[in-house]
């Protein structure tokens, strides 16, 4: 059962390793077996390997300047449910984007063992 401080903690840890772009901290709070869907339609990422791959490509390859904010959590049982905005600068296509974001977070323990993201973006 996950509690408000570990979810709190987690998200934390999150952000900072989205703003700080650093993929070997993110790999810190997933199980090393997790499934991560950046888009849910698409293939997800399983495993360390393909997590540390994609963080590299995308948010350090891809993004800088980047500020984020924490709109709100629900939490049942081993699930957190977390919305948050995001503006970074998009290197790739040059522009700044503003997100939209709502995460589903399994957790085993005190890790992420799965990790959907349903999320919309507009360029500003």
């Amino acid at each position: 059962m996950v509690d408000k401080k570990l979810a709190l903690e987690l998200i934390k840890k999150y952000r900072d390793a989205w703003v700080n772009q650093d993929p070997n901290a993110i790999l810190k709070i997933f199980t090393k077996d997790a499934i991560y869907h950046e888009r849910v339609l698409e293939k997800p990422f399983k495993g360390h390997r393909e997590i540390k791959k994609y963080w590299k490509n995308k948010v350090v390859g891809e993004q800088k300047n980047i500020k984020f904010k924490l709109l709100s959590i629900y939490i049942e049982k081993d699930t957190i449910i977390a919305e948050w905005e995001v503006n970074f600068y998009d290197k790739k296509r040059e522009v700044n984007i503003h997100m939209k974001e709502v995460a589903i977070l399994e957790i085993r323990k005190d890790k992420i063992k799965s990790l959907r993201e349903y999320w919309s973006s507009e360029k500003y």
